[in-house]
C-alpha cells in the first residue's frame, strides 16, 4: 500500500504471521514448548501498554500432567480433549489488586487513590487492560513462531477455586499454545466488513 510508511511497517510475511494467515487451533502436535520460550513472550506481553501502566493481567503457564489434571474439570466438554493435548495452556487471569504495584509502575502521580474507593473501577480497569494483555500474549505468540486457541468454554468459579483461591487473582480467559495440528483447523470463517463494523467521523 503506497501510503504506508515502509519504514516502519511490517512486511507482507509478518502481517500473515500475526493475522492474515494464523488461525485458532483445535489440535496440536507433539512438540513441546521450552520455558526459554514463555519467558520471552512475557517479555513482550510486558511492554504492550495499558492504561497508567497498571498491568493487572497475571499469567499461569499449565505446562504438566498434574497442572491440566487440576484445570480439567473446570473446562467444557469440547475444550477438554485439545486442552490435554497442548504443550501449554494459559490461563489469563486479573488481579483485583493491581493497583497496589502502581506507586511503582506509575510514580508520576498517585495512581493507587484512583481505585481504592472504587471497587466498580477497579473491576473495569482490571478486566479490560488484562483482556489486552492476554490478546498481547497470543501476538508474541505468534511473532515467536507458535499457534494460539483461545477459549472461554470453561467454569469461572471452579478455575479460580482450584488456581486462585486466597489470592486476588481471577481468571479471565484461557489460551492453549504450541504447535498446531493442521489437519484440526476449521474453515476460514467470514469477518465483517469496514463498512460493518467501522464509522469514520
Amino acid at each position: 500500500m503506497k501510503d504506508l510508511d515502509v519504514d516502519r511497517a511490517l512486511d507482507e510475511s509478518a502481517l500473515a504471521t500475526l493475522f492474515t494467515e494464523a488461525r485458532t487451533q483445535n489440535g496440536w502436535q507433539d512438540k513441546p514448548v521450552p520455558d526459554s520460550v514463555l519467558e520471552k513472550i512475557y517479555d513482550l506481553v510486558k511492554m504492550g501498554p495499558t492504561s497508567a501502566n497498571c498491568s493487572p493481567g497475571r499469567f499461569v503457564f499449565i505446562r504438566t500432567p498434574e497442572g491440566k489434571e487440576k484445570l480439567a474439570p473446570a473446562l467444557s466438554k469440547g475444550n477438554l480433549a485439545k486442552t490435554e493435548a497442548a504443550p501449554v495452556t494459559v490461563i489469563v487471569a486479573e488481579d483485583m489488586e493491581f493497583y497496589e504495584k502502581l506507586p511503582e509502575l506509575f510514580p508520576h502521580a498517585d495512581a493507587r487513590s484512583w481505585f481504592t474507593g472504587s471497587p466498580a473501577m477497579v473491576e473495569e480497569t482490571a478486566f479490560r487492560n488484562s483482556t489486552l494483555q492476554g490478546a498481547y500474549l497470543m501476538m508474541a505468540a505468534r511473532a515467536l513462531g507458535l499457534d494460539c486457541g483461545p477459549m472461554s468454554g470453561f467454569d469461572k468459579d471452579k478455575v479460580n477455586e482450584a488456581f486462585f483461591a486466597g489470592t486476588t487473582w481471577r481468571v479471565n480467559f484461557i489460551c492453549n499454545l504450541g504447535y498446531g495440528d493442521p489437519s484440526k483447523v476449521f474453515d476460514r470463517l467470514p469477518r465483517l466488513s469496514m463498512e460493518d463494523a467501522c464509522l469514520m467521523e
